[in-house]
């Protein structure tokens, strides 16, 4: 059974970290939002501007997404580590797989706030390229903190909630 996973957490969770050992694990293709907002946009960003960024980061999920639609109807599964910081933003996903008869999983990936700051820190001093794609500062993380909205229990209804 083809399955559409979709990976969220605050910063520092350990998403990208869960979705390439899941992907191994369940033998799926996995996307993650940093490497293409990276190569993509980054030289363009002259400032951290949530909505600039945001707009780009929608242009990446609508092309994430036509890739995602082709695997999964050839029945592979899929793994979305796109940030998926809003519950809107989690909900289109989800109805997307609706219409494609495939009931989303939702991961939320839990750390408390000290760890993961902590887990920035060493990814940025450690750059290993299976999980890093550019410095996250503390201005950055202070700023996405308080963006992150945690999935409620009726879009975890077909995931599950991990404390990493």
């Amino acid at each position: 059974m083809k399955r559409l996973i979709l990976v969220c957490g605050p910063t520092g969770a350990g998403k990208t970290s869960y979705s390439v050992s899941l992907s191994k694990e369940i033998d799926a293709v996995r996307f993650s939002i940093d490497p293409w907002m990276q190569t993509l946009f980054s030289k363009d960003m002259t400032e951290l501007d949530y909505s600039w960024m945001i707009e780009r980061v929608n242009r990446c999920y609508e092309q994430i997404w036509e890739v995602s639609q082709q695997i999964l109807s050839l029945n592979g599964n899929v793994i979305l580590d796109l940030g998926f910081t809003t519950k809107d933003q989690r909900a289109v996903f989800v109805e997307r797989a609706q219409e494609l008869g495939i009931n989303a999983e939702v991961h939320y990936l839990d750390a408390p706030t000290d760890i993961r700051r902590k887990r920035v820190e060493k990814r940025n001093i450690e750059k290993d390229p299976s999980v890093y794609s550019f410095d996250v500062d503390d201005m950055m993380f202070d700023f996405m903190e308080p963006r992150f909205e945690i999935p409620d229990a009726e879009e975890l209804k077909y995931g599950c909630t991990v404390s990493a």
